[in-house]
């Protein structure tokens, strides 16, 4: 992926460094509407959480409803310079490219894009959803519209996960922003309402189904990205597909426990996140992402 010397937005947020002291217990308790977890349940909801999914406080069952009051905003120091490390600049160049593809897609129909910030931060940091943590993976948090990522996450991803490559750390970032797609469209506030009235297995199923339109408008961007920049080299799409292949909630689970519980699945098979993904690099429109109208995932 030629991403050097490309345009690097201003839209990211640096709070690596400032931290968070440590708590009690397990650490989420923070969590706007929090409930208990035993440890086991923390760590299978964190391992389905590297699945690069919605904020990861949703499938700990910890995200705020519609009635609740958003995580009062934390203050942090003014922003100094842009950092220049190689992994923030390559943040703020891939996150530049989803705001150059999604400003002229929304602009053909003559509306206007929200740009998401994007949070880079060290072990903890508090959102407009609580307290956001490394061991979530990335997240989006909706009640702030902002991406969260801790870049260790680029080591588990290589290294635990088996997704090594600059355009699989690139998928990363557009599925997330994928996620603020959903909110800017109203599809997330109609999840928050689904919430209170459906029961917990076909909340988990309407689950998938946003994940996977997730991973549709991510290959919605990459189809964009590849033809205004061709900047993608050999190898760069079988990265992100691999990496679609591996957090995929059938491979998460046979990893952490051996076995594969359908009925439990948050982010859609491997097979399913491939196949989407794919849809939306193949057909480069969002209407191809519509995930709950869609007879079979």
């Amino acid at each position: 992926m030629k991403w050097e010397g490309q345009r690097e937005s201003d839209n990211v947020e640096d709070r690596r460094g400032e931290g968070l002291s440590a708590r009690g217990g397990s650490g989420l308790g923070g969590l706007a509407g929090g409930r208990g977890l035993s440890l086991g349940g923390v760590v299978l909801a964190l391992l389905l959480s590297w699945a690069l999914g919605i904020n990861p406080m949703t499938l700990l069952g910890l995200a705020q409803t519609g009635g609740s009051e958003p995580a009062p905003a934390a203050r942090h120091a003014p922003a100094g310079p842009p950092a220049q490390d190689a992994g923030a600049r390559f943040v703020r160049t891939v996150l530049a490219d989803t705001e150059d593809v999604w400003d002229a897609y929304f602009a053909r129909s003559q509306q206007r894009y929200e740009r998401p910030k994007l949070v880079l931060f060290s072990g903890r940091s508090e959102t407009g959803c609580g307290t956001g943590e490394a061991a979530m993976g990335p997240f989006y948090c909706p009640a702030d519209r902002k991406v969260y990522i801790d870049l260790s996450f680029y080591d588990t991803l290589r290294d635990r996960l088996g997704a090594p490559g600059d355009f699989a750390q690139a998928y990363v970032i557009a599925h997330e922003v994928g996620h603020h797609l959903q909110k800017l469209l109203g599809t997330s506030d109609k999840m928050d309402q689904a919430r209170r009235r459906v029961s917990e297995r076909d909340y988990r199923a309407l689950s998938v189904r946003l994940e996977l339109q997730a991973d549709c408008y991510a290959g919605v961007w990459a189809h964009h990205s590849q033809r205004s920049k061709a900047w993608l080299e050999q190898g760069d799409i079988e990265e992100a597909l691999n990496a679609a292949a591996q957090i995929g909630d059938d491979t998460l689970q046979r990893r952490s426990q051996g076995t594969v519980v359908p009925e439990s699945f948050t982010h859609g098979s491997s097979e399913q996140r491939v196949r989407w993904f794919k849809r939306g690099l193949e057909a480069g429109e969002l209407r191809a992402c519509d995930t709950f109208k869609a007879g079979a995932l």
